[in-house]
């Protein structure tokens, strides 16, 4: 992984091998990023990615191996007990198998490059979880 900043955005590559939210937790650990905007593109060759049931309030996640290129990737950096807190969707393709696969990222191990986008935000958003959603919501603070 490597990044730079340029005024409140931050450019960063994540390396073949190296696990993308780990990375851009990474990053928004040693750069203090509280709050921001994630968006991303790159190639993956093992990625899990899931869907809320809302009658189990619980994820169902599947895991795809192969050549996926991200055709999408976008979130959010929030805080949950003072800590990042990334809430991250992403599309994966193939478009030779005519595969397209998309939810809520759990797990992504890129295969060839990474390339991402973070824009950091004044301020703080921190998560608080809802019982009736069953799910970790936007808690705005003064």
């Amino acid at each position: 992984m490597e990044y730079r900043k340029f005024g409140s955005t931050y450019m960063l590559r994540i390396d073949r091998g190296e696990e993308i939210l780990e990375s851009i937790t990474k990053l928004c650990q040693e750069e203090e990023i509280r709050l921001g905007s994630i968006s991303g593109i790159g190639a993956v060759g093992e990625v899990t990615l899931g869907v809320f049931n809302r009658e189990k309030f619980e994820y169902e996640s599947t895991t795809y191996t192969g050549d996926y290129e991200i055709a999408s990737c976008s979130g959010t950096v929030t805080t949950k007990e003072g800590k990042p807190y990334l809430h991250i969707h992403m599309a994966a393709a193939n478009a030779v198998k005519g595969e397209c696969h998309g939810g809520h990222l759990n797990h992504a191990i890129v295969s060839l490059t990474g390339e991402f986008v973070i824009q950091q935000l004044d301020g703080t958003v921190e998560r608080e979880y809802s019982q009736e959603v069953g799910l970790n919501l936007f808690k705005f603070v003064d």
